[in-house]
């Protein structure tokens, strides 16, 4: 593409050349290297499509379903990116992504089975041994340049973002009246959408293990941390106040999206349990109300007020900043969870994952930002503040 040279005119219209030309030669850059990407990345798809889906498929060293678990739509992938390809090489982008995007679900497919896709290629590895001889001597070829497989499977998760970009830098260094604007501007939109997809299943994934540490973290099995649409948000130390005016003692609390739960660590000596942490209670957020019912100064720290349809808790820090971060995270969880039904209904089930997606990712910066503050990291739960008093211990 070219844009019209603008005669010579009255003063300014100089710059506004000069403006066209600084388009022109960012979209220069911008296809060139487009085009490049997409050789080496279509090359990349090959090798695993051929080494790896034909071969086996031919060999049955694998059982189909494995084989589809771990490749799922490669070779879909690599058949509408070869068309793709020929299309930008012949500098016809607007009706290459034109005809490209009508294909994305296969994109989709491959995305929402990535992490299906990891695991069972792990265990094949480790449990197949005709599988990983075949494995080993096909990274072995010089065409693989010393890649793994495993480097090459998240290839499709990797160009969907970088396509994500690249349109953008081209619908932007586009004029709006020349033919292939609209197709990119409608390209830049349907990407961006798998894109997000890819964010959101990163973000569950993220969520899922954090579930499973969590879990980790409670002996015994009585603590069911794990549930379908639960999202961790936070965890730390906090102090609960009796209400008879009994010895004040620090507790763990696991923030989740729906409830919050109260664990007291095990004794350090025991033989199993010395790094882990017995559940107490289970507090659930719906209908709960969160007071501060002081700390809303600069002072040393702060009291928290939760009252729940049939119980009260009063927890306390003497960190200023920190009661404030749970404070936020307790009300925007509460929140949550008394608005999630009609949310649910009104923008259905991927709508509201990723309401929680954002909200989670908010409230973990926020109490990252807390504990490196205090010189306290996440995973690192048996912390000083505990004091080490043996009538404190669970065993």
């Amino acid at each position: 593409m070219s844009f019209s040279p603008t005669p010579v005119g009255p003063p300014g219209s100089r710059s506004v050349q000069e403006q066209r030309e600084k388009w022109e030669r960012k979209r220069t850059r911008t296809v060139r290297a487009l085009v490049q990407t997409e050789q080496k990345y279509c090359k990349q798809l090959q090798l695993v499509n051929t080494y790896f889906v034909e071969i086996l498929k031919a060999k049955g060293t694998l059982r189909q379903d494995i084989r589809e678990s771990i490749f799922s739509s490669i070779p879909s992938v690599y058949s509408v990116n070869q068309t793709l390809l020929v299309r930008l090489e012949n500098g016809d982008l607007g009706r290459g992504f034109d005809d490209f995007c009508p294909h994305l679900h296969h994109y989709v497919t491959y995305v929402d089975n990535i992490q299906n896709a990891s695991k069972v290629l792990a265990l094949q590895v480790k449990k197949n041994k005709a599988f990983r001889r075949f494995k080993k001597l096909q990274e072995s070829r010089p065409e693989f340049l010393n890649c793994k497989l495993e480097d090459l499977l998240p290839l499709p998760i990797q160009r969907i973002q970088q396509y994500k970009h690249f349109l953008r830098d081209l619908s932007e260094n586009t004029s709006p009246d020349y033919p292939e604007f609209q197709p990119l501007s409608r390209s830049v939109k349907l990407i961006s959408e798998v894109s997000q997809r890819i964010q959101d299943n990163a973000r569950s994934h993220d969520n899922h293990l954090q579930l499973r540490r969590v879990q980790r973290l409670l002996k015994g099995r009585k603590t069911k941390v794990e549930a379908p649409g639960r999202w961790y948000l936070r965890e730390g130390w906090l102090r609960t106040v009796p209400p008879k005016g009994a010895e004040v003692k620090p507790k763990m609390f696991f923030l989740f999206s729906d409830v919050l739960l109260q664990a007291k660590p095990c004794h350090p000596l025991h033989p199993t349990n010395g790094d882990k942490f017995a559940g107490q209670r289970v507090y659930p957020l719906k209908d709960c109300t969160v007071d501060k019912v002081f700390g809303h100064t600069q002072s040393q720290g702060g009291l928290l007020s939760l009252t729940f349809p049939k119980a009260k808790l009063l927890l306390m820090s003497s960190d200023q900043e920190d009661i404030n971060d749970w404070y936020y995270s307790l009300s925007s969880a509460v929140g949550y969870v008394n608005t999630d039904t009609l949310s649910l209904s009104r923008q259905g089930a991927r709508g509201l994952t990723r309401e929680m997606v954002c909200l989670s990712s908010q409230l973990r910066s926020r109490s990252t930002g807390a504990h490196q503050r205090n010189g306290v990291s996440e995973q690192s739960v048996k912390v000083k503040e505990h004091g080490g008093s043996p009538e404190k211990w669970c065993v």
